[in-house]
């Protein structure tokens, strides 16, 4: 990002330091409106009490029926959520629980250890409470640490925690293994649009491509009613593999113009489509606002890992999925321009993406 992005339009104050001081109530500005509220349900939906789909992977290396099944699932999955969560992805359960335990270790460092690492909107990279540089902003309930993985030009381990002391270890073999399910994941999806299965990872620079982590601490909160932990939004690019927190559900689904909460199936992934996928798919695939709720008894913490093209590759919709009858719906345009496009402007719903269309 340019160096000339303004630093934050207010003193920065840290949602876990809130969560000690306020008892019965919490600062105007993490109150909601009334129609973003938690408690708000604007109609009725017969999936109101479903859950995301749950899918075993372990069958993409069956017989040719199973295989063929599992990629159904994905593809109904993708059509009808844009969520959906994986079991037997090969990522080790241990390595899972070591990585959400040694952040949830960081964050209970002290707070001076942690602001050695507070981020700016340069870069959004390391320690955070807010997105979007709008002054006066309605803030979200949570503080956040971000890291780039790839490409490994950003990857700066002086912005990685050294505290505690296997973070840095942690996080790099979990970075792995990551890349890796992320790239099986866009073959299945490539296959399920009907392209050569290495299709979609070419369009996203080959193996030249972007991840990156955000941690998401919610502290406890003494009137969930009234805010959200992360406020509606799509995420702006490609996938996202989230590592849940097992024991404190928060993430909500829109579905049907209702939230779902989502009920995570242990040592499982929630994987969804960002816009990027939803650009290059012309919309056969389409991202899905999310957000997360918070509690008044528990902390949450979870893992998003991003699965993203490369920053400076023109992103537009793939011409074998442009007909006459189904025209390109979006302009070209780089990574780097959307993020920049989200970052000045904080969590919007799908408005972000929505806007770019184009008339027909």
């Amino acid at each position: 990002m340019s160096n000339n992005q303004p630093e934050w339009p207010e003193p920065i104050i840290r949602v876990q330091s809130l969560s000690k001081s306020c008892k019965d109530s919490i600062p105007e500005r993490y109150i909601k409106p009334s129609t973003d509220r938690p408690s708000i349900s604007s109609s009725s939906c017969d999936d109101v009490d479903a859950n995301i789909p749950i899918i075993d992977l372990g069958g993409l290396y069956g017989d040719q029926d199973t295989q063929a099944s599992i990629l159904k699932q994905i593809s109904d999955a993708c059509n009808e959520w844009g969520f959906f969560q994986i079991i037997n992805h090969g990522v080790s359960p241990d390595l899972m629980d070591k990585a959400r335990e040694t952040w949830r270790q960081f964050f209970h460092l002290p707070m001076e250890v942690k602001q050695q690492y507070a981020n700016s909107p340069k870069t959004y990279e390391g320690y955070g409470s807010r997105l979007g540089v709008e002054k006066g902003a309605i803030l979200d309930w949570s503080d956040y640490y971000y890291l780039h993985y790839l490409p490994l030009s950003l990857k700066d381990y002086n912005k990685w925690p050294a505290m505690p002391p296997s973070c840095r270890e942690v996080f790099d073999e979990y970075g792995r293994e990551l890349v890796k399910l992320g790239g099986r994941l866009m073959k299945v999806l490539s296959i399920n649009l009907g392209l050569e299965e290495g299709f979609l990872q070419k369009a996203f620079g080959g193996e030249d491509i972007g991840s990156c982590l955000r941690v998401n601490f919610y502290p406890k909160c003494p009137r969930p009613e009234l805010t959200l932990g992360l406020s509606s939004h799509s995420d702006p690019g490609g996938m996202t593999m989230l590592l849940p927190d097992n024991q404190v559900p928060g993430l909500q689904v829109r579905k049907c113009d209702n939230w779902i909460t989502v009920k995570p199936a242990r040592h499982a992934f929630i994987v969804n489509i960002g816009d990027q996928i939803q650009v290059l798919s012309n919309a056969i695939y389409k991202s899905v606002e999310h957000r997360v709720i918070v509690n008044s008894d528990k902390e949450r913490v979870s893992l998003a890992f991003f699965y993203n093209p490369k920053s400076d590759i023109p992103i537009e919709p793939i011409k074998e999925l442009v007909t006459p009858c189904r025209p390109a719906l979006y302009p070209t345009m780089t990574f780097d321009e959307y993020r920049l496009f989200i970052r000045m402007r904080g969590p919007r719903g799908k408005s972000q993406v929505e806007s770019l269309k184009s008339p027909r």
